[in-house]
């Protein structure tokens, strides 16, 4: 197991968690796989999905892989008229991450983070560990404390 950047901003922060590996699937984007892969359900599994606004801004949105993200509900929570998905040739530049393996933990700036409620349901969730590959699971409320998230309401 490679330990990534989130590994060690959690351990920095001594915020408990357990990591989860699994063989990245360059056919099946859709989170599904991963979840599967390390035996968790995939209403416990979360991407990370990075946004834009119309005046710039930049959004970062946790919700389960099973899951789509309501642009309209996204968009409320953050105060903005809309938003749209980055492009996935800007996430690197913007984020430091590639697609498959965006966290919302350790992106190059703090942005504003929003973690779907469902999240609070469960004693631990899944997110990126920075890496194609690599989980972190870890209790919500940690996750949201760390990345100085909002929960509320994200998917359609």
């Amino acid at each position: 197991m490679t330990k990534t950047n989130v590994m060690r901003l959690l351990e920095q922060e001594d915020i408990p968690f357990r990591t989860a590996e699994y063989e990245y699937d360059e056919t099946d984007l859709s989170g599904g796989h991963a979840a599967d892969s390390i035996g968790m359900p995939r209403e416990q599994v979360f991407k990370t999905l990075v946004t834009r606004s119309g005046k710039g801004g930049i959004y970062v949105f946790c919700i389960p892989v099973c899951d789509e993200l309501d642009l309209k509900k996204a968009a409320r929570a953050c105060g903005e008229k809309s938003i749209e998905m980055l492009h996935v040739k800007e996430l690197l530049g913007v984020t430091g991450y590639i697609r498959g393996g965006c966290s919302p933990i350790g992106m190059k700036k703090r942005f504003p983070t929003f973690i779907d409620e469902t999240a609070v349901l469960f004693d631990e969730i899944a997110v990126s560990a920075g890496m194609r590959g690599e989980q972190v699971i870890l209790a919500p409320d940690a996750l949201g404390g760390y990345v100085s998230a909002e929960f509320v309401d994200l998917t359609v």
